[in-house]
């Protein structure tokens, strides 16, 4: 029988397996997610796992995405547990309809902004487009300040949250974007633009 979502989680599957041997995320963590919709309309968030980089070194199967109801996030299919910061991903997915990926990474060159709690300076013509890359206010990690500081951030954008780079500060970097590639292709020029940056 065939699972959910499954041409979804077996893309997300093989994308977290690139970032991670990119080193666009590390063994410390980091999580990603796309939101998707049954025939009836109704939303799901497909999520890589607790432990996703920790346990697995994101060597994951499209059955370790887990499928969460987006109105209870509760798991509904796939094989791990939950992360606790679902409750992130959550709050940005309602922070604008037109986000429909979610990707939190702790990159290795873009960690030099976030860990010091400053924005990120933009000197490549790639990335000149978004502007400051902006630090959030600290919020400890999996909390509910932190999922609230994210979502405000958001909001503030309007239609601009649609595709968004913060940096987290002291913990990391979140993108939103339309489509999963698209959030990718944003980590890999913010890379570059941090390592340049800082030189």
């Amino acid at each position: 029988m065939r699972m959910m979502f499954e041409t979804e989680r077996r893309d997300l599957a093989y994308t977290v397996r690139k970032m991670f041997n990119r080193k666009d995320t590390n063994v410390a963590g980091g999580n990603m997610s796309i939101k998707v919709f049954d025939q009836t309309g109704h939303p799901y968030i497909l999520i890589t796992p607790s432990f996703m980089s920790e346990t697995f070194y994101a060597e994951l199967s499209p059955a370790q995405i887990l499928v969460v109801d987006f109105d209870t996030l509760k798991k509904v299919d796939g094989v791990g547990v939950l992360t606790r910061e679902v409750n992130m991903h959550e709050r940005a997915y309602k922070a604008h309809p037109g986000i429909r990926c979610v990707y939190h990474s702790h990159a290795e060159e873009s960690m030099l902004w976030a860990t010091i709690g400053k924005d990120m300076p933009n000197v490549t013509e790639a990335t000149r487009e978004l502007g400051v890359i902006k630090c959030l206010p600290y919020a400890p990690a999996c909390s509910e300040k932190l999922a609230n500081t994210v979502h405000d951030a958001l909001v503030k954008l309007g239609d601009k949250a649609m595709e968004n780079p913060f940096l987290l500060n002291s913990h990391g970097i979140l993108i939103t974007s339309t489509e999963l590639h698209i959030a990718v292709r944003l980590m890999e020029t913010m890379e570059w633009n941090a390592r340049i940056a800082y030189q």
